[in-house]
């Protein structure tokens, strides 16, 4: 017996909308094998990570602020990935969107105006920009992969944080810690709902998304981004530039990166910290593949993700778990969000082994040869 896997004359229906439940379904499965293996009960520790943070209004505000930056840097990882083009460098973008952003209130914070925060969102967005720009143009220009281009920056970002906050950035009156001084109210997020942590990045994160959908389904742009991706030979003889799809999906990417990075710097940090996310630009990845790039679908998946993070948190307190197994549900998730992927595509089949046909016994054979002669 053998399995084989077939390609499908066309993609199922049927399993596009079922391999992300399916995928959830396994990962549920193997996080209670897990448990068992450390000793907890399962169902309990399945509790404490997925309903537990949904039993406390506190919780649900939290969710929604750390589903904020997920959302909008899958956002703009899915325009790349839809192009075939492959941003895994968000964490860096993000990490220079916070810090191009930060300028204005580090070194003019005596500045309270009704500009200072649009002003901030837009240098953070450039700021990510700028920095996904880099492995985009070594793309293009020298073949380089953007895979390691975009990774290696992300290293290079966090380390120019760590100098920027032990030097130029520093709090002058911050006993010499690693961090600039708390941001004045005018660079400061508003509050969505009072009395909460939900700022208006929560809008801003919401609106992106029927933007992203209408630049997608309805424009031409957005054709070519997909065109590129899946066809790339008909693009070129449609006259879509492979280059300059690659180029720009990677630089809205990296641009809803660092605007997730000033919101995050201006809205529940209020200053730049020497680590700023727990990995949203990592973490996104899966979300933009949890949600088949699908921007509508990425809002569920976000909420998804970051749920994952509140019950890690719980864990940690109920279960004496590390704070890591968030990471490990995290990454058994996307992998079987990829493996159920490929069912969308491809369908399997079982082959069983034909029987070995049974040799003839001794005496029929020389029977035969007798009669022959």
């Amino acid at each position: 017996m053998r399995i084989e896997i077939l390609k499908r004359p066309q993609n199922s229906p049927l399993m596009a909308v079922a391999a992300p439940l399916l995928a959830i379904g396994l990962t549920l499965i193997t996080g209670a094998v897990i448990f068992v293996a450390l000793g907890k009960d399962p169902l309990y520790g399945l509790y404490v990570f997925y309903v537990e943070p949904l039993t406390a209004l506190w919780t649900i505000e939290e969710l929604a602020v750390k589903a904020v930056p997920l959302i909008l840097i899958a956002l703009g990882l899915s325009l790349c990935y839809r192009a075939n083009a492959w941003n895994i460098g968000a964490e860096g973008q993000f990490t220079l969107g916070a810090i191009t952003g930060a300028i204005i209130p580090v070194y003019f914070p005596e500045w309270n105006s009704w500009m200072v925060l649009p002003l901030m969102l837009v240098m953070g967005a450039a700021g990510g920009l700028f920095w996904a720009s880099i492995p985009a143009f070594l793309r293009v220009r020298f073949g380089a992969s953007e895979i390691l281009t975009s990774l290696m920056l992300v290293y290079v970002a966090q380390h120019f944080l760590d100098w920027l906050l032990r030097g130029p950035f520093r709090n002058p009156n911050g006993f010499n810690y690693g961090e600039t001084r708390i941001f004045q109210e005018a660079a400061r997020v508003p509050i969505l709902i009072a009395d909460t942590r939900v700022r208006i990045g929560l809008v801003i994160a919401l609106v992106a998304v029927p933007l992203i959908w209408f630049l997608l389904r309805r424009t031409l742009a957005g054709f070519a981004v997909d065109v590129v991706g899946q066809a790339p030979r008909a693009a070129r003889f449609g006259g879509f530039s492979r280059n300059k799809v690659i180029v720009g999906t990677f630089m809205a990417s990296g641009a809803f990166a660092g605007l997730a990075g000033i919101l995050e710097a201006a809205g529940p940090l209020g200053q730049l910290k020497p680590v700023l996310s727990p990995g949203y630009g990592f973490t996104a990845i899966i979300v933009a593949f949890v949600g088949r790039l699908n921007p509508v679908a990425i809002v569920f998946a976000g909420i998804l993700i970051a749920l994952s993070y509140l019950g890690g948190e719980a864990a940690q307190i109920s279960l004496r778990l590390s704070e890591k197994m968030a990471r490990v549900f995290q990454g058994v998730l996307l992998f079987y969000v990829l493996a159920c992927n490929t069912l969308v595509h491809n369908r399997i089949r079982i082959v069983r082994s034909p029987r070995p046909a049974s040799a003839p016994a001794a005496g029929s054979a020389v029977e035969v040869g007798n009669g022959n002669r």
